[in-house]
């Protein structure tokens, strides 16, 4: 089952050397390095797209998605399960003993109609071993509240805050938490781990996934149904629909009465499914419940369309596989997409693909890093070597004014590796030297031969 790195819950993560250069200095020796800020969730929009979906979601510069699940409480209460979804590269994180540590708190306030709100404040804490994990740009951080409340309308209001950089985001909205009669179900609830329970007193053990989004190619959508007191076998339509409204899958859950709860998980292999939002609803007519997910390339991030992820991937390698997707009738890429992230998987025993993983937080960074050039920042030159070779040992420009225009230098110690881009306008457009785009070429193709 995939699981983020991190899981806080409260329940009850070549131009020649020297060629009239003038003098250099070490960039970020005189003036701030430009810090990347945007994670891949504004990158692509997935704020707005989230809140379409109904989910909670902010963006910078503390950005999360978050959904509502209910089940049914003991007596008549209903149980209200909150789960945040957060970045690593968001947090403020600051070097303690030999890793990374970062604060976070998380305050929530649930206030019905006419009534008096209920909340609850906690800080948590992120660690982390290495400095490439605080650049993660997926989902690496869950946090998760659960709240017993009568049914009823609440408006839910969710506030996250980083101490050590006093960035602040909320988030709003009205939720109903609905009475649980007998002979209803729950809402189908996207999750990565659950456990059914035999009893409303019992614990409901489970690990929401927030942004109810699965990776095509990666790991099974889980819904999980809960049924309360049904008298005697019962059978009960679920089905699964796109955004154009086709039903992709419908069948029934059975459900053997005479228990106070009974527990259903639905697993729905991605692959089979379509690209984008979908409906998951169990019940009909006036028992109908439903929830939304999304099948993307990632579970992370929002990219829904074949060409627009070819496109994103141009820089990533095994190119021969990318180019049999791209060249293949609609029906065959599904298969073909398989094949892909079978093949650049470098750890097959987890359904994550780390190599994509990798790839997207690099263009994240670059994305936001050289976005002075008036073209998206991955598509610059040096946001092409920043995303195969990751960041450079170091870093060096030239005083400006000097014949020819600047210079910026990066090494890469251990590819034996000089990098040099010039700014011939002086606006600040670098462009790779002739002799440096081959070496970086070189080593490019390399590395490729190594890890295939």
């Amino acid at each position: 089952m995939r699981r983020p790195a991190l899981y806080s819950a409260l329940c009850a993560a070549s131009l020649a050397a020297g060629t009239g250069c003038g003098s250099w200095k070490r960039v970020g020796s005189g003036e701030p390095q430009g810090t990347s800020e945007e994670s891949i969730t504004q990158l692509f929009n997935a704020e707005a797209y989230y809140r379409k979906l109904g989910r909670l979601a902010t963006g910078q510069p503390l950005p999360f998605v978050g959904s509502v699940a209910f089940a049914a409480g003991s007596g008549d209460s209903t149980l209200a399960i909150i789960g945040l979804s957060l970045e690593n590269r968001s947090l403020g994180f600051q070097r303690e003993g030999n890793g990374f540590v970062a604060r976070y708190r998380v305050d929530m306030m649930l206030k019905p109609d006419g009534g008096e709100a209920i909340g609850v404040s906690r800080d948590e804490l992120v660690r982390v071993a290495t400095f490439q994990e605080t650049q993660r740009a997926d989902e690496s951080v869950l946090f998760q509240q659960v709240f017993k409340v009568p049914p009823g309308r609440y408006h839910l209001t969710t506030t996250l805050r980083d101490p050590a950089t006093g960035s602040t985001t909320s988030a709003e909205q009205d939720v109903e938490a609905p009475a649980f009669r007998r002979g209803s179900t729950s809402a189908p609830i996207i999750a990565y781990q659950v456990r059914g329970r035999a009893e409303l007193d019992d614990t409901l053990s489970l690990v929401l996934n927030p942004r109810g989004a699965v990776a095509y190619g990666g790991d099974s959508l889980l819904a999980y149904v809960e049924g309360y007191g049904f008298t005697g076998p019962t059978r009960v339509p679920i089905e699964v629909r796109t955004e154009t409204d086709s039903v992709l899958y419908s069948d029934s859950l059975t459900f053997r009465g005479g228990q106070a709860v009974e527990s259903q998980v639905l697993k729905l292999r991605p692959d089979s499914l379509a690209l984008g939002a979908l409906t998951v609803s169990v019940g009909q007519g006036t028992t109908r419940r439903e929830v939304t997910a999304l099948v993307s390339f990632s579970a992370a991030w929002v990219v829904t369309n074949y060409d627009q992820m070819l496109d994103l991937l141009r820089y990533f390698g095994n190119d021969r596989l990318l180019d049999s997707i791209r060249n293949a009738p609609a029906a065959d890429r599904p298969a073909l997409w398989r094949l892909f992230w079978r093949e650049t998987d470098p750890d097959k025993s987890t359904s994550e693909n780390e190599a994509i993983n990798t790839y997207f937080t690099r263009l994240v960074i670059a994305n936001q890093r050289f976005r002075d050039e008036g073209v998206a920042g991955w598509r610059t030159d040096r946001g092409e070597v920043f995303i195969a070779l990751g960041e450079p040992d170091e870093s060096f420009e030239t005083t400006p004014g000097q014949v020819g225009g600047r210079l910026l230098r990066w090494n890469y110690i251990n590819q034996r590796l000089a990098i040099f881009f010039q700014d011939e306008t002086g606006f600040g457009r670098y462009r790779l030297t002739p002799g440096s785009r081959s070496e970086f070429e070189r080593v490019v193709a390399r590395l490729r031969r190594l890890e295939g």
